[in-house]
């Protein structure tokens, strides 16, 4: 099998070179072309013919195809359906705010954590992404919208500490000086809190910012929502957050989607004010977003206010989200791994329509 050369380092990439007798410096040059959207070794014209069928013959570059682009009418919020590896249909979303354009990624295709309002559990797992696959969810929405991504959050399907090697090796990637160089602190990575992982997390000193999926203050209503609380609890979370913030001196997020009559009370909001009481972290309030699959409602605007309320009261430190392409269903909670066959639609557009820029090489 050819491997993957987009998931490799430079350093690994020069290592690679100096074995075929060639200079270290062709590593950066491979680095910066792959990091530019390069399609094939051909293109890569600074290399000789020789040199470019060599690396034809051991290496692949991934090139995600664009199946389907979205364009929300409200907000002009821009959902990408892509064909990966293995035919696996996976979704992404690039969101224009003032202070730059956010790529929400996917980590993997699926998801096994069962929260019970998120679209990306409906289907389970089917596989991790690799960290090219990552890089091209950002790389390739950037040259379609012919615009530069400032920020990343990883908040679309799966879960990023559930592929914690290959999310990690996107980190250093995304990052590097010689590829696009988005700075660690412009990266978010969400999860619902694989406790151990949060604490690997912390050992590697990268200041992007942890976001934990809370949603509840107690340990009923969040084992509820989100299953993988049965093996954490809500206090041994904000422990590992408190340990995380202690070790990185970056202030952890906290996500709170409110649903009606299940966790938007006063008597919610007060535990929710007592648990995060001096930790230094931020709360995010999210409207939920509804799928289909499940019968749980967004808040009502009266509920929202009495819960915030009883927050600012208590000195939280809070901010209420706005949601974005919600007509397209690419607002949290809403993006799911996708079965296309010629039959089916999304928001009613024949998936047999596909689009023909972004098609692998």
């Amino acid at each position: 099998m050819k491997r993957d050369i987009k998931s490799m380092y430079p350093a690994e990439l020069g290592e690679y070179f100096e074995s075929i007798g060639e200079q270290r410096f062709r590593a950066q040059q491979v680095f910066s072309w792959l990091h530019k959207g390069v399609r094939v070794f051909a293109d890569m014209t600074n290399f000789s013919l020789k040199l470019r069928e060599l690396l034809d013959e051991e290496f692949l570059i991934t090139v995600p195809e664009l199946t389907l682009k979205q364009v929300s009418k409200m907000d002009g919020t821009v959902k990408y359906l892509w064909r990966v590896q293995g035919d696996d249909l996976i979704e992404s979303v690039l969101l224009e705010y003032a202070h730059g354009n956010t790529m929400c990624i996917s980590t993997q295709a699926g998801c096994r954590m069962g929260c019970v309002f998120c679209a990306s559990a409906t289907g389970g797992l089917k596989r991790n992404l690799t960290a090219s696959e990552m890089i091209d969810q950002v790389l390739f929405s950037a040259l379609d919208a012919g615009k530069r991504i400032s920020n990343v959050v990883l908040m679309g399907i799966g879960e990023p500490l559930d592929n914690f090697d290959n999310v990690m090796r996107f980190v250093k990637l995304i990052t590097h000086p010689g590829g696009m160089n988005i700075g660690a602190r412009h990266l978010t990575l969400s999860t619902c809190g694989i406790i151990e992982n949060i604490d690997r997390l912390s050992e590697y000193s990268v200041q992007l910012t942890l976001a934990i999926s809370l949603h509840a203050p107690d340990d009923k209503t969040r084992s509820r929502l989100v299953p993988q609380n049965r093996d954490t609890g809500v206090r041994n979370l904000i422990d590992a957050s408190e340990r995380y913030f202690g070790k990185t001196g970056r202030r952890v997020t906290f996500e709170y989607a409110m649903i009606d009559k299940v966790n938007d009370s006063p008597e919610h909001a007060a535990l929710l004010a007592e648990l995060l009481k001096n930790t230094g972290s931020h709360l995010n309030i999210i409207m939920l977003s509804a799928i289909p699959e499940r019968t749980l409602n967004a808040s009502p605007n009266e509920s929202v206010t009495r819960f915030t309320g009883v927050l600012a009261q208590s000195g939280i430190n809070f901010t209420v989200r706005r949601s974005l392409g919600t007509d397209i269903e690419a607002s949290c909670g809403q993006l799911r791994r996708r079965n296309l066959s010629s039959t089916e639609t999304v928001n009613g557009v024949m998936g047999s329509n596909r689009q023909r820029e972004g098609k692998r090489a």
